[in-house]
């Protein structure tokens, strides 16, 4: 059976204003997609077709949620997440899977998985549609250096968390390719600290270049993507320097940094993760992070670095995805597309250029066709009560998703046919 939408306002993903036209679905593709009323009826006249009525409502691409953490389950340390043992962990992951997908996000591109397997299996669930939730790129756990971020342990005690602890080439080469072996689509480097964990502060560079470049070499050779965690500018100038693809937070990057990110923004993507330093500074309180001690961990620097920079990454035009560590306890999972917001709000984005963020950067990132609403791409579809061009903060209320739909079949339908459909 394939699917009209009909009445509705069509804001594609391309950036052009919305429009009032018709969208025909058919499989897992979008057949057509066309402007005026009526336009797309000698396509389907006579045919076995559902229609959908979205009058008074913007149709428009699935979210896609760039720096994405499934098996982030509440976690209010590092060290919560090695505590849950790896049953009750694939079953958290795969509430968290459905939970994205319920709150608009059609696809994921993970920035680490708590345990290596946990995202392969959830993946594999749900490309198998025994699951609900995203289409999702697997990652590897965080690849960290004895004393970086990931690293929890003491010398008195094993104590897992999130990360995968490898040093000096050799180790990165053997814990890269163990992570391939079992299945994943991306590793994770943690090139940079972050000035809540003991050691590896957010301004120290820990990863060295040969380890660094190692990973990227291996990973390239299997056809994997490399994502990196790198607040600090050095570490941003090692992420290019290796030839990382992702490149998270960024904050510090200071103008060699930002030079060099824009002769490469053909190739790189970057993500700001402002989700988890917004919340941390305002949202925190309940789990014991009031503002002074938001304050003490450099969170007010980190929004006002991350403010100055993503101003200039807007103005330079490198690619930029959505997505805020969301997974934590006081980011709870399903709350992501507030990144939309915030990209307004803290970086000067227009809505269009957020929502562009959320759904064609996204899905350039995920290099699939997603993210845009034209023939023969995904049918990845949101139909959304409002115009979220006027405020984006309609995507937060699932309530107005009055239709998710993934692969052409509808995960959420709140429509229902039309009289005579």
């Amino acid at each position: 059976m394939k699917t009209l939408i009909f009445n509705g306002n069509i804001w594609d993903g391309t950036g052009k204003a919305p429009y009032e036209g018709e969208l025909l679905v058919s499989g897992r593709h979008i057949e057509a997609v066309a402007p005026g009323a009526g336009s797309l009826s000698s396509i389907v006249g006579g045919e076995d077709v559902q229609r959908l009525d979205a009058r008074g409502m913007t149709v428009m691409p699935g979210l896609v949620e760039g720096h994405a953490h499934l098996t982030f389950c509440g976690a209010t340390k590092n060290t919560d997440l090695g505590d849950i043992p790896p049953e009750e962990h694939v079953l958290a992951t795969m509430h968290g899977a459905r939970t994205l997908l319920e709150a608009g996000f059609t696809s994921a591109f993970s920035a680490a998985s708590a345990k290596l397997r946990l995202d392969v299996v959830i993946r594999n669930e749900i490309e198998a549609g025994r699951i609900p939730g995203p289409r999702l790129r697997a990652a590897s756990p965080e690849i960290t250096v004895t004393g970086g971020l990931g690293d929890d342990n003491r010398l008195h005690m094993d104590r897992g968390s999130f990360g995968l602890v490898a040093d000096g080439p050799d180790a990165i080469a053997r814990a890269v390719r163990l992570c391939i072996r079992e299945g994943v689509d991306n590793i994770k480097l943690n090139i940079s600290g972050d000035d809540f964990v003991m050691a590896a502060k957010g301004g120290m560079t820990v990863m060295r270049e040969a380890e660094v470049r190692m990973a990227c070499e291996i990973a390239h050779d299997f056809g994997k993507k490399v994502a990196s965690h790198s607040r600090a500018s050095n570490a941003v100038m090692r992420a290019l320097e290796c030839g990382v693809d992702v490149i998270y937070h960024c904050e510090s990057a200071d103008e060699r940094a930002l030079d060099r990110l824009e002769a490469a923004r053909e190739r790189v993507f970057v993500g700001p993760a402002i989700g988890l330093i917004h919340n941390t500074m305002y949202e925190a309180a309940p789990w014991g992070i009031d503002r002074e001690a938001a304050r003490a961990l450099g969170m007010d620097r980190c929004m006002e670095n991350a403010q100055r920079t993503y101003e200039q990454v807007r103005k330079r035009g490198i690619r930029v995805v959505v997505g805020g560590d969301y997974g934590f306890a006081w980011t709870p999972q399903g709350t992501n597309a507030r990144d939309i917001e915030h990209f307004v709000n803290i970086f000067g984005y227009t809505a269009s250029e957020a929502l562009q963020c959320a759904t064609k950067v996204g899905g350039e990132l995920m290099g699939l066709d997603v993210g845009v609403l034209k023939p023969d791409w995904l049918a990845d579809i949101l139909i959304v009560e409002g115009n979220p061009l006027s405020d984006v903060r309609l995507l937060q209320d699932k309530s107005r998703l009055k239709l998710i739909m993934k692969d052409g079949q509808a995960f959420k339908n709140e429509l229902g046919p039309s009289p005579g459909g």
